[in-house]
């Protein structure tokens, strides 16, 4: 077993499994995969367990049915946890997401406890998206720095690298969200704690295969779910410990 976990959510990502698989495996850092299935209508579980049966790096968890990424992550991260892995990744496994960032988040780790992959640390490093999906990123970030006094240029980013140690003090149990501000919700209640955040520039490119998930609701539910975590924190625009 390697120290280091990456966790691929899957909702009819069959064209793009394999290859990312592919890719992991063959990265100069050794890890395990966990593909986390939603009960893909396309087959793209019964294709991970054929990976699984090629690969022991790679592990699959079934679920009954698609309950959004936050639900898939929730189930992920306990199983990580259960394992004892050390490095536990959330990544997507449409490609906009590079892998080779991997062994740098890793190396970035060493001195933290959660490292966020940045699309706008020292500019913008986005390929393929339409203005009006830039601007909303942009706009949720410095809502977000605004509401709650993160300092993080890049709070909804889904590309993320925690130590053990972090995951086991959020509370997985408490939270909510599931959409996006699931991505803002776990960043906030460790950042909360006092737990050292970085980020790490990454370039990010659109999927290029399937469909995406963004939605209204997943946008409502972040604006929501921002005022909460502001009132869960005493109104505080700090963290209320230093680790």
């Amino acid at each position: 077993m390697n120290p280091t976990l990456i966790i691929v959510p899957t909702y009819n990502e069959r064209e793009n499994l394999p290859r990312m698989a592919a890719r992991l495996l063959s990265l100069p850092v050794g890890v395990d995969v966990l593909v986390v299935d939603d009960n893909s209508p396309d087959g793209t579980g019964q294709l991970a367990d054929q990976l699984a049966a090629k690969h022991p790096e790679i592990q699959v968890l079934h679920r009954a049915g698609k309950e959004g990424l936050g639900r898939a992550y929730l189930a992920g991260f306990a199983w990580a946890l259960e394992k004892q892995y050390e490095f536990i990744f959330e990544m997507d496994c449409d490609f906009s997401h590079d892998p080779n960032e991997i062994p740098v988040f890793l190396k970035a780790a060493e001195q933290a406890d959660l490292v966020i992959g940045s699309r706008y640390s020292g500019g913008v490093r986005v390929l393929n998206w339409p203005l009006k999906r830039l601007l909303l990123s942009r706009s949720a970030g410095v809502f977000v720095q605004c509401v709650t006094g993160m300092p993080f240029t890049d709070p909804t980013g889904g590309y993320k690298c925690f130590r053990r140690r972090a995951l086991k003090a959020i509370g997985l149990s408490d939270v909510r969200s599931n959409g996006y501000s699931f991505q803002i919700e776990l960043t906030h209640r460790l950042w909360r704690q006092g737990y050292t955040i970085v980020e790490s520039p990454i370039t990010f490119a659109d999927r290029t295969e399937g469909t995406s998930k963004m939605s209204g609701h997943i946008v409502g539910e972040a604006f929501w779910m921002v005022w909460r975590l502001w009132l869960q924190n005493g109104l505080r625009r700090s963290p209320r410990q230093k680790k």
